[in-house]
């Protein structure tokens, strides 16, 4: 039986979710340029492109973050959740 993207789509944000569970609960410190990755993928997965940096939101972080998910523009939602799971999984293997 062939398989309908729905069920393809549906895999993938089960494992998205699972990764993200796995990411939440670890207890070790996670690198900051990886977290980074991370917070990008997340948010392109979730998202989307950016828009605009949220002004109300200011400061050294912030910018790190936003420059972080402008990066993936482009980048289809789909894509991103599988990079998070690559990356989530090789973190959780550390």
């Amino acid at each position: 039986m062939p398989k309908n993207n729905s069920f393809l789509i549906s895999d993938l944000d089960i494992k998205f979710n699972k990764a993200f569970e796995n990411i939440s609960a670890l207890e070790r410190t996670i690198a900051p340029d990886d977290l980074l990755k991370l917070y990008a993928f997340n948010k392109q997965a979730k998202t989307g492109n950016t828009s605009s940096l949220d002004s109300s939101k200011d400061g050294l972080v912030n910018g790190f973050k936003f420059n972080a998910w402008n990066q993936l523009t482009g980048m289809s939602q789909e894509k991103a959740k599988k990079e998070y799971i690559k990356l989530a999984n090789s973190i959780l293997k550390k």
